[in-house]
């Protein structure tokens, strides 16, 4: 993989998260967790090119994304659309999601975990992270989206670097 500016970026980020979907992981190398998201953005904060992400609080990778200063954001080809499932309904506390999906492991500059097989990484520096406040929600997405009250907690990345597929 080869790096870029992200202001490169050329894929329709609302296809690529909402359609697509995007591999959220964080951890090592030799020990890193992967899920499976299709909530997040592409933007600029802080003056830095920036993603979010959002996770509920009862997913394993959770505990890497908050655990670790980096994580990342990997999408994928179609080919792949089985594995996406897969780490999207399986959790890593109970299979190993990388082996199973048969992804190559490798890391950034940084060490943050990614795939080999992913068209476009962002490696994002976890810059803020706070759980969703239903106060300061309307009811119909509480009810909708939130049964459980179960709320994700919103996570904002720095994207330090860019990879795509040579």
């Amino acid at each position: 993989m080869r790096s870029i500016d992200p202001k490169n970026i050329d894929k329709n980020v609302f296809s690529a998260i909402g359609d697509q979907w995007m591999l959220i992981t964080a951890g090592t190398a030799e020990q890193c967790n992967t899920m499976t998201a299709s909530w997040g953005g592409l933007g600029v904060i802080w003056g830095a090119p920036a993603a979010t992400c959002y996770i509920r609080p009862q997913r394993y990778t959770k505990e890497f994304v908050d655990r670790e200063e980096y994580f990342t954001l990997a999408f994928f080809g179609e080919e792949s659309r089985k594995a996406l499932q897969l780490c999207g309904s399986k959790s890593g506390r109970d299979i190993d999601k990388v082996k199973e999906c048969g992804f190559t492991v490798r890391t950034a500059e940084c060490g943050a975990p990614y795939f080999e097989e992913a068209e476009l990484v962002l490696v994002c520096r976890k810059r803020f992270a706070q759980p969703m406040d239903p106060d300061n929600m309307p009811q119909e997405i509480k009810t909708k989206w939130y049964p459980q009250e179960d709320y994700h907690t919103l996570y904002i990345g720095e994207i330090v670097e860019v990879l795509v597929k040579d």
